[in-house]
């Protein structure tokens, strides 16, 4: 799989169901031996807990400009676990995994991944162009 807006979260944005200036938006970083992606998950429920590796803090400084989503760069802190090949951006909003909206699956292009985890901080770049662009 190469990285990819979830189809699910592409319907909610046009819903008006996600506003990524104010949501809750975090990372999950994710073993690509525990989780494939699939263009029909739309929640957190379907990524297994066995392959939610670390899960960021609220992601800060986010804007949009031009079209372009984009945060603040982040730190997983103290990471124990699987290696882990795969990012996954999700809307932490919501009562339970079953409400929280994964928006976007990325697995290639990533500096420093795979990583593997040894009880240390994961400090995370986001990328110049920022995450995505619609």
């Amino acid at each position: 799989m190469a990285n990819a807006l979830y189809p699910k979260f592409k319907q909610a944005l046009l819903n008006k169901e996600h506003d990524l200036n104010t949501d809750d938006i975090r990372v999950v970083l994710s073993d690509a031996a525990d989780y494939t992606f699939n263009s029909t998950h739309d929640f957190l429920d379907d990524v297994p807990a066995g392959a939610r590796v670390a899960v960021s803090s609220t992601l800060t400084s986010p804007t949009i400009v031009d079209g372009v989503f984009d945060t603040a760069d982040f730190t997983f802190t103290s990471v124990t676990g699987d290696q882990s090949e795969q990012i996954i951006l999700y809307n932490h909003t919501g009562g339970s995994d079953a409400a929280r909206g994964l928006i976007e699956f990325l697995d290639t292009g990533m500096t420093g991944m795979p990583v593997t985890p040894n009880g240390g901080d994961i400090n995370v770049t986001i990328h110049s162009s920022g995450w995505f662009a619609l």
